[in-house]
């Protein structure tokens, strides 16, 4: 039955955009998105294309591409557009799961061994929708001290670091987090599959059938591309170079203009690369082993933004970053490129899809007034992210609850909601619309004998790293790569906060002896540091 609902709002997706026809652009759209991107004025900016019914109606650029040799951004500007690469590394591996080359129920280690046998088979379509359970690469490599951006990595690296994990965040199918990892196996994979570099393959199945004659990937940092803008992030009142010196691609690293992610979209309705199949395959949402549908399809989000159908992905890679949508009943694409990391693209993007979509746009729906409950001034507190371990503060707040940087109205007894994020009382812990529980927990105060039974050398083979720990005063502090000390600040018993790090727990055996130190993040869960 999930399968055929699944099936169903995969061929609605792709249906013919019925008001498509009445989508006109309002006679000053060009003098509102001047209005809009003005701001980037002799500065870095951004490139940005809109098409309806697959005819560009605006592109333009805004700012500058090279601060250095005052080179302004055009249409035709080339940018990275981060993880909005990933639709196009879906779309190959689907492709040749079209071609029986492979079936995206294959194990992953039938193309790629150097990947760990885990006990339950990670499959292809696990790395499609991050439901793998693996690893981010680059989230280890940042625990290790070596973040992205700090040494130029190849596919050779992420299969190291890949090989020597020797646990999952979760068992593969289980949950949904985003990992760069699958990306980068499926680009693995569709080299190893075809026997031609990825980057060819790409090209020869996508980009040239579709005339997308300035794309390509970074598959070598070093190499010189023309029209390419540099990136940039702000450094006090100006500027300093951030590019992404590193041959790792798939999970992004593509090179693009606005017109090309534009033409790419035509393919959704007009089907010239893959045909139906393709579209389908890549517009139908990850189910998870419970039966739980998520947004996450073949390397694009499919949801909905103010009452229509959007369906996006954003990115960012350096100082890069990027968002493409498509709103299919409606039959309008916008792209947003940018070169520096201060830039919002996909509030850019929505910003520009507004103008054009108007009146077809739902109001937000306001906020509801807040209902008394029983209680409501006890449940504020520290709370633990069961998930993740991390902890964060809950504090009542003229009638609301506020968590973080969200503030949940309750609208019953015990359900709470935020935006679209629904927050429910669940035997006195706290339950989110996604599942993760939050539990109730007692804020820690270690005294100076507590800190020094921590302090010590710690060591994972599977971030091949050390880390130090050390007492200075009264505070705790790690070491993960010379010269680099951070500060731990307390939470919960055995449990701080690394600014830049993670959440670090500290474990315990049966006597109550400090054995291991577990690292999370976002994207990394409970990698372990066994005490030397």
């Amino acid at each position: 039955m999930v399968r055929t609902l699944v099936a169903l709002a995969a061929l609605l997706l792709v249906a013919p955009p019925l008001a498509a026809q009445s989508l006109n652009p309002p006679p000053d759209a060009k003098a509102r998105i001047d209005r809009h991107f003005e701001r980037f004025t002799g500065r870095p900016g951004c490139a940005v294309g809109a098409a309806i019914n697959g005819t560009t109606v605006f592109s333009a650029g805004y700012g500058v591409a090279d601060l250095e040799h005052a080179v302004p951004i055009t249409a035709d500007t080339v940018f990275e557009p981060g993880s909005v690469s990933k639709q196009f590394t879906a779309a190959a591996v689907l492709l040749l799961a079209q071609q029986g080359r492979i079936s995206l129920d294959d194990p992953v280690r039938k193309y790629i061994p150097e990947v760990p046998d885990y006990g339950t088979p990670i499959t292809i379509r696990h790395l499609i929708h991050h439901t793998s359970g693996l690893r981010d690469w680059g989230g280890v490599a940042a625990i290790g001290g070596w973040p992205r951006g700090t040494v130029a990595r190849n596919h050779d690296d992420v299969l190291d670091i890949v090989s020597r994990q020797h646990a999952l965040n979760y068992a593969p199918g289980a949950e949904y987090s985003y990992t760069n990892t699958g990306y980068n196996l499926a680009a693995i994979l569709v080299g190893r599959v075809t026997g031609k570099s990825f980057a060819e393959f790409t090209r020869e199945a996508i980009f040239q059938p579709l005339g997308m004659s300035s794309s390509s990937w970074r598959d070598d940092f070093r190499r010189v591309v023309p029209k390419r803008a540099i990136a940039y992030s702000p450094d006090g009142t100006s500027f300093a170079l951030n590019m992404p010196f590193e041959n790792v691609h798939g999970n992004g690293g593509m090179l693009t203009t606005v017109g090309d992610l534009l033409r790419w979209n035509t393919n959704f309705t007009d089907a010239g690369v893959g045909g139906r199949a393709l579209v389908d395959s890549q517009l139908r949402k990850g189910v998870l082993n419970d039966g739980r549908t998520i947004d996450y399809a073949g390397g694009l989000v499919v949801g909905n933004w103010r009452g229509v159908r959007e369906i996006s992905h954003s990115g960012a890679t350096a100082g890069y970053g990027g968002w493409l949508a498509r709103y299919p009943d409606q039959g309008l694409s916008v792209a947003i490129l940018c070169n520096v990391s201060s830039a919002n693209p996909t509030q850019f993007g929505r910003d520009v899809a507004a103008l054009y979509l108007g009146s077809v746009l739902a109001e937000p729906p306001p906020v509801p007034a807040p209902v008394e409950v029983a209680g409501l001034q006890g449940m504020a507190g520290l709370y633990r992210n069961l998930r993740n371990h991390s902890a964060v503060a809950a504090a009542v707040d003229n009638g609301r609850l506020r968590i973080g940087g969200a503030v949940f109205t309750p609208v019953s007894q015990g359900t709470f909601v935020s935006g679209d994020t629904r927050l429910v009382v669940d035997g006195g812990r706290l339950r989110t619309g996604d599942g993760t529980l939050l539990e109730r927990v007692e804020p820690a105060n270690p005294t100076a004998a507590e800190l020094q039974s921590l302090a010590g050398d710690y060591a994972s083979d599977e971030a091949t790293a050390a880390l130090r720990v050390a007492v200075e005063g009264d505070l705790l502090r790690l070491q993960n790569r010379p010269g680099t000390w951070i500060t731990l600040r307390p939470t919960y018993r055995d449990a701080f906060v690394a600014a830049g790090l993670g959440v670090v727990r500290f474990l315990r055996d049966a006597s109550g002896k400090v054995t291991e130190a577990s690292v999370t993040q976002d994207r990394v869960w409970d990698l372990r540091f066994k005490k030397r």
